[in-house]
């Protein structure tokens, strides 16, 4: 609650930008809060924070867990913060019980998770893992024309010369964004892995006209063939179950009530648990974007900004969760993740595991996004269980 009134909302949520003067608050005091346990926190050339608290044998990999600050524009308070917190909780706890763990303990917060104000998603995450070159995220920039290497020199943190040793495993608690552990009456989700997707940024060229005087036969409509686009995409996903495909942004332009619009902005993206399946949705979309183009005399630019592969976790940090879990008597089940995290980008390097815990509703991405305070405690439990177990080389 406290994190959360760094870009609070009138309607209860929160609105924080990757790398924004309140993104760049909320990090100061995640700083400060982890050097109060004694941590030592360094920053590296994305921003991303690490801090480290020691463990029995300092010298050993050290076992990482973690998430983001940053939001969506009408976010909730629990979406990535949740993990952050929850890692924050376990520091806490064993400081306060003075208990080393066996291993040292990084936490970590990732930059630019959503992707809401600098595409790709998992930004921080993708860098840290080789899997996004460094240059091309720093030269990323915003709607507004603002690169990331600008907000960063702005105060948000970084340090070219940091390195952060691989650690041994990594662990991300988050809420589920979803309905299924509430309808279940499950406490802990236990998740498999993360479904691949790709995301897509669309530039369509018509031409503007007036609105009264230009008949409908003679026009090049940038709206209308963007309209045709997302109804294709909806259609896609629907033909491709349990996939998903979705356009979330529209910028028109010259955004008047008269004018013909001349120009859209938009994004596109699509996601399935078999990277098989989102192949064929890929090519029906890009079919699809081809057909509308021909017939609304539209020349529509298509660029690929994500493509991440179906995500499997770790078949050892996926038990020690359910052993976690079923130890301290809470209901749990295995589940697959419908949205990317930063564990995901973390899965190619690491072995990697994720608790998930109920929110209301499985609403999230909203600012009435809710979790109880019991649900909340039982993730920072098991979280703190599995690295402990993963830090005295349970397997």
């Amino acid at each position: 609650m406290q994190l959360a009134e760094f870009g609070a909302t009138p309607a209860g949520g929160v609105n924080r930008p990757a790398l924004s003067e309140v993104d760049r608050r909320a990090r100061r005091q995640f700083v400060q809060w982890c050097e109060a346990l004694g941590c030592v926190v360094r920053a590296d050339a994305i921003g991303n924070l690490f801090a480290r608290f020691a463990g029995e044998d300092d010298h050993a990999p050290a076992v990482m867990m973690g998430s983001h600050l940053d939001s969506q524009p009408t976010g909730g308070k629990f979406d990535g913060a949740y993990g952050v917190m929850a890692g924050l909780e376990v520091l806490r706890t064993l400081h306060a019980n003075g208990v080393r763990p066996p291993c040292p303990l990084e936490l970590v917060v990732w930059t630019n998770e959503e992707g809401s104000r600098f595409a790709p998603s998992m930004m921080g995450s993708l860098v840290y893992t080789s899997q996004l070159p460094l240059e091309t995220a720093l030269s990323t920039q915003d709607i507004d024309g603002i690169s990331v290497a600008a907000e960063l020199r702005n105060g948000a943190g970084c340090d070219a010369q940091a390195s952060v040793e691989r650690p041994a495993a990594y662990f991300e608690a988050h809420i589920e964004q979803g309905p299924v552990l509430e309808a279940e009456r499950k406490t802990i989700g236990a998740v498999t892995g993360a479904q691949g997707q790709c995301w897509f940024q669309l530039k369509l060229h018509g031409r503007a006209a007036h609105a009264g005087t230009t008949p409908m036969a003679m026009r090049a409509d940038a709206l209308v063939a963007a309209s045709a686009i997302v109804i294709a995409l909806d259609r896609i996903g629907r033909e491709h179950p349990p996939g998903c495909a979705t356009s979330g942004r529209l910028v028109v332009n010259p955004n008047s009530p008269n004018v013909v619009p001349e120009s859209v902005f938009m994004t596109a993206e699509l996601r399935h648990p078999d990277d098989a399946a989102r192949g064929r949705m890929e090519a029906s979309f890009r079919q699809a974007v081809n057909e509308v183009s021909n017939e609304r005399g539209v020349r529509i630019e298509v660029d690929k900004v994500l493509e991440q592969p179906a995500a499997p976790f770790s078949p050892v940090c996926i038990r020690i969760v359910h052993e976690s879990a079923a130890a301290r008597g809470y209901p749990n089940r295995a589940i697959i993740s419908g949205a990317a995290h930063d564990a995901v980008a973390m899965s190619r390097i690491v072995p990697t595991g994720m608790i998930f815990v109920p929110c209301a509703g499985g609403v999230s991405h909203n600012e009435k996004e809710s979790a109880t305070p019991e649900d909340l405690a039982a993730g920072c439990q098991v979280l703190c269980d599995s690295v402990l177990s993963h830090g005295r080389g349970v397997n």
